[in-house]
């Protein structure tokens, strides 16, 4: 159920609104249990997704780091290298 929710700081290019609201869709999902809300609940839940997205994106928009930029692809192989060792799959 959590599998958008990554880090997003200190990568380039930066991460886009896309890739925010997908984690924070996501940890709403985790919080509230719901993968899709019932009709009674989807205001407050695509409400909180919103919010959420917006605190993470001016979380992300104002940390300071003096450590280069991780590259994107770089991350995705050591991931990929990991769960081959994690899964045992080739």
């Amino acid at each position: 159920m959590c599998r958008n929710i990554r880090t997003l700081f200190n990568f380039a290019p930066p991460a886009t609104d896309d890739e925010v609201r997908a984690a924070s869709l996501q940890f709403v999902r985790k919080l509230s249990g719901f993968a899709r809300p019932s009709a009674a609940n989807e205001e407050p839940f695509n409400r909180a997704v919103e919010e959420t997205a917006a605190v993470a994106r001016r979380l992300i928009d104002s940390l300071e780091t003096n450590a280069p930029p991780k590259d994107r692809e770089i991350e995705a192989a050591k991931a990929k290298e990991r769960s081959k060792i994690r899964f045992g799959t080739a």
